[in-house]
């Protein structure tokens, strides 16, 4: 898909500047935007830098409250907008995708899932009983979220 040499220096910079961010031991509001608009700036986030985002996420490193809105719209545009057919989440993308949240077990990975399934217009119907055994599963932060949502919500 890509193959000019500005976009494959581009791509590089992109997984330097995320494992950079692990490396250094925090994130904050000013990396995402660096990342976003510096590195990033508009081009389809690759599955390099994909898998690297959720090494950040499993990182035990101080995150932004910015972080899991990026997250979440990196791997959801990752998933369901950059990649062909545009829509569709294929069984090796959801298995993919389930692989990460499993290893993050986190409330930002669990959004990052129901991010994907809210967004996509078709989904293998597995993946949906698999996103309710992960929301089920007691992981930090999921309990308080869920009451929270619903406390919004009355």
């Amino acid at each position: 898909m890509f193959n000019d040499g500005k976009t494959e220096i581009a791509m590089d910079l992109g997984l330097e500047a995320i494992r950079a961010l692990k490396a250094r031991g925090a994130v904050w509001d000013c990396d995402i935007e660096l990342v976003r608009r510096g590195v990033l700036a508009g081009r389809p986030v690759t599955r390099e830098e994909a898998d690297a985002l959720f090494e950040v996420e499993r990182a035990n490193i101080e995150k932004c409250q910015g972080w899991t809105c990026f997250l979440v719209e990196a791997i959801t545009d990752h998933i369901v907008w950059e990649s062909r057919p545009t829509g569709v989440v294929t069984d090796e993308q959801a298995e993919w995708l389930l692989d990460h949240v499993d290893r993050a077990a986190s409330l930002n990975g669990l959004a990052a899932l129901v991010n994907v399934l809210a967004e996509a217009p078709k989904v293998p119907l597995w993946l949906v009983s698999a996103a309710r055994a992960r929301a089920a599963r007691g992981w930090p932060g999921v309990a308080e979220a869920l009451q929270e949502a619903a406390a919004s919500a009355a």
